[in-house]
């Protein structure tokens, strides 16, 4: 207990190796004494990387997700993303890095649990896994295209949420039916029914417009052989973009989806926007604010339990709301503030 408290408030508090936990635990002895004896003082760096690579990684992240239970302890009414993030530095040479599928709640900006997986076509896999230890009852799934498949949408429906589901070249046969349609609708040569929102924004130098078109028109997919649990609507969003200047450019892309939600353009719009929040509110944070990229500990399960410890910190660091700081202000504000740290963690002062 002794080391995993260390650990806990090192990686808060900006330290990124088991060095720098030794490091700032020795700095912060007395404080830590408030909690735990520390009879013997801190561990080396050495026992530290022993007992985390020894430690069973499946049964902390258990741990980790009946934690946020307690903070999250209903999905109901939420958006919850599901995404892979690759831990590159974790490789070994004769080792792959790993992989991690990640569930993101866009509603309270919290990881809710991740699985790991040996690589990247493994993620099939791993989502329902993942899905099978939360409580998604009354939440709305997104996942990329990796996870449109037939299986895990059943399982989603089946579990009492709803799905939506981007739809590419793993499923050829549905993104070109899909395709085909919006392209008719587009053209005015079908008379079926759908629905549109369009909203721009500019910012940065950049006019940005999301149209969002989607029909209850689902009937047909099945006479393709194409029988998806719960469908209820197909979506298209484009996304335009303009850059102002002289050198100015302008692009096109358009992104197809299937839901189990009812065909409401304004609301799929919001969801599908919403799913990016796992890559720029987590991913890019623990890159950017954690280094989990540039971290070269790699050996036993010392990597994976390290991904968690970091994911305790962020969610920590995110259900905080009273301090106005970016992620790693507030690191930095917790290894100077004991006090500010004990608050993140809930202690006594």
């Amino acid at each position: 207990m002794s080391l995993l408290l260390a650990a806990i408030c090192g990686v808060i508090s900006g330290a990124e190796s088991w060095t720098s936990v030794v490091q700032w635990s020795q700095m912060k002895l007395d404080w830590l004494r408030h909690y735990l004896p520390y009879a013997h003082g801190i561990a080396s760096h050495d026992t530290f990387g022993r007992v985390f690579s020894l430690l069973d990684a499946s049964r902390f992240e258990h741990c980790f997700m009946r934690w946020i239970g307690g903070l999250c302890p209903s999905l109901e009414g939420q958006h919850v993303a599901i995404d892979g993030k690759c831990l590159r530095g974790s490789h070994d040479g004769a080792r792959s890095p790993i992989h991690l599928v990640s569930a993101w709640s866009s509603t309270v900006a919290l990881t809710l649990g991740q699985v790991r997986t040996a690589d990247k076509s493994n993620e099939i896999t791993a989502i329902p896994e993942l899905l099978q230890a939360l409580d998604i009852r009354g939440s709305t799934i997104t996942i990329d295209a990796m996870g449109c498949q037939h299986d895990i949408a059943e399982q989603i429906v089946r579990r009492g949420a709803d799905y939506v589901l981007n739809v590419k070249g793993n499923q050829p046969n549905l993104a070109e039916a899909i395709q085909t349609w919006f392209d008719a609708a587009d053209a005015g040569t079908l008379e079926r029914p759908f629905w549109q929102h369009s909203q721009t924004d500019k910012n940065h130098g950049r006019i940005e417009t999301r149209r969002c078109v989607a029909t209850n028109d689902v009937a047909w997919l099945q006479q393709q052989e194409q029988h998806w649990p719960g469908l209820q609507s197909l979506v298209m969003v484009e996304s335009s973009r303009e850059v102002i200047g002289r050198h100015g450019t302008s692009s096109v892309e358009r992104r197809y989806y299937i839901s189990s939600l009812p065909a409401k353009p304004a609301a799929l719009g919001k969801i599908v926007r919403a799913h990016w929040g796992i890559e720029n509110s987590m991913h890019w944070v623990l890159d950017v604010a954690f280094g989990e990229d540039e971290c070269r500990i790699r050996a036993g399960n010392a990597a994976h339990n390290l991904s968690i410890l970091r994911r305790i910190a962020l969610n920590l660091l995110k259900n905080e709301k009273t301090c106005k700081l970016g992620v790693a202000a507030k690191r930095l504000k917790a290894g100077w503030d004991v006090r500010y740290l004990a608050k993140l963690l809930g202690l006594p002062p």
